[in-house]
């Protein structure tokens, strides 16, 4: 006996069926974790066959030793610089919110905004950040932190104001019976719609945090993060050492990435990413 079948569901193999068991999460971890370890045990058998010199790319397992052994060092130097992303990208994200809001409510604002946004995004951070170190105290966070905040105002704008400006002209027209105006249309109309790119702006922005926060440690201040101890190893030939640093960024960025999705999925639990 044949069960008929959905035309539709046949020809669409994503559509939602009834029944339909979904991938468990062992499922959908393992062929990015199959393929991490192939390309792991590539790179190990690449370098020990002499195909690339150890001082250029160290082997994973000489990496995996020295961050075993520095184990104390990269978790005190990792909470330094996620200190210093995770504030500049709360302030660098709520100036953006409030600059694509007045942007989305005053037209002009709007057309000019863009090309602005888009100059400040271009500052190149080897510029911005040593000027910044100059202007505060060489004991002080706040120059990473505002080259943070810099780097992911463009990306949380843009979607931002997107967002805002895509509202259904449905809901306008609703909202303009009811003779509501300014922060009333905002708070039920825009910002509710304007949230899915905000998230998507706030997703690519919390790797970019702990890219800048690295990176502004290069150019001076305090000596307390990760960028200054890859510089430290690097500039001392200790490359297995350099790269156990660049592998705490590595899972520092990974983890700010995880709780944008995680905030994203608990703000908006109806939105699958």
């Amino acid at each position: 006996m044949t069960t008929a079948v959905d035309p539709l569901v046949a020809a669409d193999p994503t559509a939602p069926v009834i029944g339909r068991r979904r991938a468990g999460p062992l499922l959908a971890v393992l062929p990015p974790l199959l393929v991490g370890v192939a390309g792991l045990l590539l790179w190990e058998m690449v370098v020990k066959l002499g195909r690339v010199a150890p001082y250029v790319l160290p082997a994973p397992s000489a990496i995996g030793e020295q961050l075993w052994q520095n184990r104390a060092v990269v978790w005190r130097t990792g909470l330094a610089s996620g200190e210093n992303a995770l504030v500049g990208l709360l302030l660098g994200a709520a100036v953006a919110l409030l600059a694509a809001m007045v942007a989305a409510w005053v037209t002009f604002l709007g057309e000019v905004s863009i090309p602005v946004a888009a100059a400040l995004n271009a500052l190149p951070i080897i510029a911005l950040a040593p000027i910044l170190n100059n202007m505060f105290e060489s004991t002080s966070s706040v120059p990473r932190r505002l080259v943070v905040a810099i780097v992911v105002f463009f990306p949380v704008f843009v979607n931002a104001l997107r967002g805002l400006r895509e509202v259904d002209p449905i809901h306008r027209d609703l909202m303009a019976s009811y003779a509501a105006r300014g922060w009333t249309v905002t708070r039920l109309v825009r910002l509710p719609a304007a949230l899915p790119f905000v998230f998507t702006g706030l997703r690519q922005a919390s790797s970019l945090a702990v890219i800048a926060a690295v990176v502004a440690e290069y150019f001076g201040g305090l000596q307390n993060g990760l960028g200054s101890r890859i510089t430290s190893a690097a500039a001392n030939t200790a490359y297995p050492r350099a790269w156990a640093f660049v592998v705490g960024a590595c899972v520092l960025g990974l983890v700010f990435y995880l709780a944008a999705l995680l905030l994203e999925r608990l703000v908006m639990p109806w939105r699958r990413v």
